[in-house]
């Protein structure tokens, strides 16, 4: 597959840095990524098919049947190449994908038609698109190959551009371990704040690494924000995935878009801590199972929601600010306490800090589970897991994005998931430090507290007792002595060579 430095993707971005608003540039670099890729696949099967001599070069099917989205003149790289020194760079590029929208319905409506507006910096413009020209060449990538391009984009701007209402953007180490845990093979996945879609992404990577048929699983998701809405619509498309993310963005509190839906998967990473959701017509909402949520925090509102989009024996993995399992805002214990009482948390995953690219806050993975009669919950503690991918970020070993990873170690993500399935399945045991099963008369001992911490312990089997730590201080102190005496010896060897010497 076709391969290219991240630090050379980063370098084109840079380019227009300061000439446009930061949240406004990952529009600009994305779409061009995508028009690039889409020509050059176009570009490289046409000329595959031309050579059969029959005219199939012009039969739209071909393209079709190979998920090769269809491109006009007006839109092939080329063309729009050849304007890049051109002030009418900006009205070409709006012109071709407005010409792709005309020709793959699956398109229509979400690409981004912004550049030529005037605050866009025409020259810097024209230098990104022969920058792409010279290094970023896709005629033999597949869809997966720019979707790690786009995610790498995704993720990189987040770091620079400031989140709003706690929205972070998903890393990849901890979507990977919400897929292991829920394993959907098939069925109905959910993400009710989908964002640019990675966690369908990693589902179907999931599904084909399984052996299993993409076509099994289908995708419903929403977005609130326009702009990423579409970006998750292009992401899906380019690696030839249909999924229902409604006919526009839309705020999944107060216009829910998949009405009916009962998910049979739901994976989400909500913003945290959201102060001002609460609108009047959520009073009485019968997505609120285990009472009304605090109306000033909507924590527990996202994970009532998601509870009540379950199907009967469907599940869930969201993902919370750690805060959220000790809350004692009266409407927080309340539903947390309702939701312990009717045994629909399966399990709560405490992961490591530094996990995002772009901020030090750590999460806990909640499980919900709609099928689950019994009341006990497992803990697990993986703080202490993962190793610093960069300066800044951490990632989990063995992960798809730990590139130092050499198999020789435990992979932490199947570690952590076959503690889940051992769970559920049979062959699981408390490990002191790691993982426990509580009941609910433990649960209640603790004011019905979360925290992994409160559950799991200490493990201080490596912790030396009081003799054992004197017998080690009494052995270091003689090996001190000794490296002393030795050390004297020495000094006196040395004078006596010094003097001979220099005398």
């Amino acid at each position: 597959m076709a391969q290219i430095d991240e630090k050379v993707l980063w370098g084109a971005a840079v380019k227009l840095r300061d000439k446009c608003d930061p949240a406004d540039y990952k529009n600009v670099v994305l779409g061009l990524v995508f028009l690039k890729y889409v020509s050059d696949r176009y570009t490289a099967k046409y000329n595959e098919l031309k050579t059969f001599g029959d005219g199939r070069e012009n039969d739209d099917d071909y393209y079709i049947a190979d998920h090769v989205f269809i491109v006009p003149e007006k839109a092939l790289w080329k063309n729009i190449a050849s304007y890049s020194k051109d002030a009418s760079l900006g009205q070409k590029i709006d012109g071709a994908f407005e010409e792709l929208e005309r020709h793959n319905n699956e398109l229509k409506g979400i690409l981004p038609k912004t550049y030529s507006k005037s605050e866009h910096d025409k020259v810097a413009l024209g230098e990104l698109v022969d920058f792409f020209t010279t290094n970023l060449k896709m005629k033999d990538a597949d869809g997966d190959f720019f979707g790690q391009i786009y995610e790498y984009y995704i993720g990189a701007f987040a770091t620079y551009i400031p989140q709003k209402g706690g929205e972070f953007f998903t890393p990849q180490s901890i979507v990977e371990l919400m897929v292991e845990v829920l394993q959907p093979y098939k069925g109905r996945v959910f993400d009710p704040c989908c964002g640019s879609g990675g966690m369908f992404v990693q589902c179907s990577k999931f599904v084909k690494e399984h052996r299993g048929h993409v076509d099994d699983i289908s995708i419903y998701g929403q977005e609130s924000n326009p702009g990423t809405w579409k970006m998750a619509k292009m992401n899906l498309a380019i690696r030839g995935l249909s999924g229902d993310l409604g006919e526009s963005n839309g705020d999944s509190f107060t216009n829910d878009l998949h009405k009916s839906l009962r998910a049979d998967f739901i994976l989400a990473n909500p913003p945290y801590n959201v102060k001002d959701y609460w609108k009047p017509s959520l009073e009485g909402d019968p997505r609120w199972l285990f009472g009304k949520p605090d109306t000033k925090n909507a924590n527990y509102a996202w994970l009532e929601l998601m509870y009540a989009k379950l199907a009967p024996k469907g599940k869930a993995a969201i993902l919370m600010p750690n805060g959220a399992t000790t809350s004692n805002t009266e409407d927080d214990k309340k539903v947390r306490t309702q939701m312990l009482k009717e045994g629909k948390v399966d399990a709560i995953i405490d992961l490591p800090d530094r996990m995002f690219s772009n901020t030090g806050i750590s999460v806990q993975c909640w499980v919900l589970n709609k099928a689950k009669t019994d009341t006990d919950v497992l803990f697990i503690n993986a703080t202490k897991m993962g190793r610093m991918k960069t300066r800044k970020q951490r990632v989990f070993v063995g992960a798809s994005d730990d590139n130092t990873y050499d198999g020789t170690q435990q992979n932490e993500i199947d570690l952590i998931a076959e503690t889940y399935h051992k769970y559920k399945n049979g062959g699981y045991e408390d490990k002191l430090g790691f993982c426990k099963n509580a009941t609910l008369e433990e649960i209640a001992k603790k004011d019905y507290s979360l925290n992994p911490g409160r559950y799991v312990g200490v493990d201080d089997s490596d912790k030396l007792s009081e003799d054992e730590l004197n017998a080690q201080i009494k052995q270091t102190a003689q090996d001190l002595f000794t490296l002393i005496d030795e050390g004297k010896a020495l000094e006196e060897k040395v004078k006596e060579i010094l003097k001979r010497e220099f005398k």
